[in-house]
């Protein structure tokens, strides 16, 4: 009896403190979607320090994001059976231990080694601090706490370029990395003392041959998108590593389906709330990953912004997720899962759409109502769709499904950088060369020069004379906005599509079923 009541009251102090709770699994959460971004403005700084070529630099900053994101899945599940503050706190051990390792690298080589460990580290972060608030709140509640959890994931991407460009400009690029590890140490303290261990306990035994499935299938995947803009979308290597990707995860699913114990339950899918809403996430990635990617070089290489200035042109945005994303859970009570979401994604496309009218010499008063405007549709998305997945689960099963949601982040992300730089690359390269070659410049200045806008700057400061300095960059720049319309208008494409499925396919509220089933978990762990 005195340990009945012994775990009756640690399960109400659990509740009880269960907004302290979400605060350090926010802060645990930050440092890793920082990380996306925070290295991009230090890339020049590394390129000469490391004498980093153009592939090895690809590599530090994509080892992170293929390990990341073929991890996910076998992190989550491995959470759901040994307990997920267990995957918390060793996920921020490796994490912090890669960051130091990092910034300590001398070589490109041992950047992309340490950045890939940091990827094991953030995949076991990620799923573990959504499947804690999942395990945490109650149903009634959930939905504000993943609001404010997707507003911080919104900050981390938005706020990645502003602490990159004020780090490189008043320290050393590996200063991006350690700013991680006082993070690091106050999740690892705070989540000693606040967070409760919960796992499921009817989870299965490990799943290797799934899991080693998973990894393949989504690595390869992840790899291919990432090097296709670069070595061409249908050249033979790439469709090879696609075609592999794909039979990898139809071998999966054939497996996962077939396994007495599987890791990841295919039923889930057939559950509309489960994948509709895992859909609508990946649009919505792809549209924020692609724009931001756009945007940034847009401000600095169009309109002359400096790294640290980019990034503070980006806070509204950031600030408006902020306050959009913990605030849907209002407007979805009112109007329904359903309408929010769609209403939230059509937004989104509205915005990419009237970022075509940008041009060379827009001021920033005509581009950040358009910033404004995309966090707005993005807030209304991102939490009710995440609260929908997480929702249509069993709570012993939040693990996994948070590493589905995750995956589905991740991938959308990759997609929306590659397809839409391809999109960039392509218009803004034809343009450029085509000028280029009319004025009989030498070959190697016409690929420099058409691989990037950074490059046509380059060139044009080697030109012999200012007048055809100039007139290099005035089409750079031209031929740069063309393409940014090309891209976002590309964009848009996938948001309307997610929207359309999300109206026919999204329940308006969740299944009596589901609610019933994690309010009778819910209560069997807190008493």
């Amino acid at each position: 009896m005195t340990t009945a009541t012994s775990s009756s009251d640690s399960s109400t102090r659990e509740y009880e403190r269960r907004w302290w709770i979400l605060t350090v699994l926010c802060f645990s959460l930050l440092v890793i979607v920082l990380d996306n971004s925070i290295l991009n403005v230090a890339i020049p700084t590394i390129i000469r320090d490391l004498q980093a070529t153009n592939s090895q630099l690809q590599w530090i900053v994509d080892s992170y994001t293929i390990v990341f994101a073929g991890l996910l899945l076998t992190a989550g599940a491995m959470g759901d059976k040994f307990g997920r503050r267990k995957g918390l706190q060793a996920g921020l051990v490796v994490f912090g231990f890669g960051s130091l390792l990092a910034a300590l690298s001398s070589s490109a080589s041992e950047l992309i080694t340490t950045r890939a460990l940091m990827g094991v580290g953030a995949a076991f972060i990620m799923p573990a601090t959504l499947s804690i608030i999942t395990n945490v709140f109650p149903p009634q509640e959930r939905a504000k706490a993943i609001g404010i959890w997707a507003g911080v994931a919104g900050l981390g991407a938005a706020l990645g370029p502003l602490t990159g460009g004020f780090l490189v400009e008043h320290y050393y690029w590996g200063s991006v990395f350690l700013v991680n590890i006082p993070i690091v140490i106050v999740g690892l303290i705070a989540g000693i003392f606040l967070i409760p261990e919960s796992k499921d306990p009817s989870a299965p035994r490990l799943d290797p041959v799934g899991a080693v499935l998973s990894i393949a299938a989504l690595s390869l995947l992840l790899f291919a998108i990432i090097e296709a803009p670069t070595q061409g979308w249908l050249q033979p290597k790439i469709l090879g590593i696609f075609a592999a990707s794909l039979l990898l995860g139809a071998a999966f699913v054939i497996w996962e389906r077939r396994v007495p114990e599987p890791m990841l339950d295919m039923s889930f899918f057939r559950n509309p709330r489960f994948s509709a809403a895992n859909g609508a996430i990946t649009a919505v990635f792809f549209a924020m990953f692609g724009s931001i990617f756009l945007l940034t070089q847009y401000f600095q290489f169009v309109l002359g912004y400096s790294p640290l200035e980019t990034g503070v042109r980006m806070v509204p945005f950031a600030l408006t997720l902020m306050v959009v994303a913990p605030t849907s859970s209002q407007v979805v009570k009112r109007f329904g899962t359903k309408r929010t979401v769609t209403v939230g994604l059509s937004i989104v496309a509205i915005a990419l759409v009237t970022m075509a009218f940008l041009e060379v010499d827009s001021g920033y008063a005509q581009i950040v109502w358009r910033l404004m405007l995309l966090a707005v549709g993005m807030g209304l998305t991102m939490a009710p769709s995440t609260d929908s997945v997480m929702g249509s689960l069993p709570l012993g099963k939040a693990g996994v499904g948070s590493a589905v949601n995750d995956t589905t982040r991740q991938v959308g992300g990759a997609l929306g950088v590659a397809i839409i730089g391809s999109v960039l690359a392509s218009v803004y390269g034809s343009k450029v060369s085509e000028f280029l070659s009319s004025q009989g410049a030498p070959t190697q200045a016409v690929e420099a020069a058409k691989g990037s806008l950074g490059g046509a700057n380059l060139v044009a400061s080697q030109a012999p004379n200012p007048e055809q300095a100039a007139a290099l960059l005035r089409i750079a720049n031209s031929a740069f906005v063309d393409a940014l319309h090309w891209s976002v208008l590309v964009a848009a494409i996938p948001v309307v599509i997610g929207a359309v499925c999300v109206f026919l396919f999204l329940p308006a509220a969740p299944r009596e079923e589901d609610l019933r089933e994690q309010g009778v978990d819910f209560e069997a762990e807190h008493g």
